[in-house]
């Protein structure tokens, strides 16, 4: 019996230890470097028309040229996208409850760091490794009201 509650917990510790080891963990330096940062609200003009927050992030230097590859900001893990002609600007953006239609509910997920409202995480793979970098002080710009729906192309049908 004593056997059997050694090798249970013997387990049991392993486990532990094999979760601890395969946590996420921040890098004090990035191989990139961003200095700008910031966020910014919208909201659709529309009824139902959709809300959310766009995180943008300057690349200032990327000498290794690195992808970066997801964000986690406030709950949040979205991938992180270039425009062709900005390829040095990423873009996370996430769709958040208000102003969406009444069936429609946002995922948020637990993420596995401990973030201020103004904090972010950024993924990136250097040599084939998974890295996380804190960027700080996210500013906060002025929101985006969409005053309505764009028009439509009435001859593209």
């Amino acid at each position: 019996m004593k056997f059997i509650q050694y090798l249970s917990v013997s387990i049991l510790t392993s486990f532990l230890f094999m979760q601890c080891s395969s946590a996420q963990k921040l890098q004090k330096e990035a191989a990139f470097q961003t200095d700008k940062a910031y966020y910014q609200k919208w909201v659709a003009g529309l009824k139902d028309g959709g809300s959310g927050i766009n995180v943008f992030i300057p690349i200032d230097s990327n000498p290794k040229k690195l992808k970066l590859d997801s964000l986690y900001f406030r709950g949040h893990k979205v991938t992180l996208n270039t425009k062709p002609n900005f390829p040095d600007l990423y873009i996370g953006r996430i769709i958040t409850n208000a102003n969406q239609p009444k069936d429609y509910s946002v995922d948020t997920s637990e993420i596995p760091f401990d973030l201020k409202d103004n904090e972010a995480v950024v993924s990136y793979i250097e040599n084939g490794t998974i890295k996380y970098f804190k960027i700080q002080n996210l500013v906060e710009k002025q929101m985006e009201q969409y005053p309505s729906a764009p028009p439509r192309n009435l001859n593209n049908n």
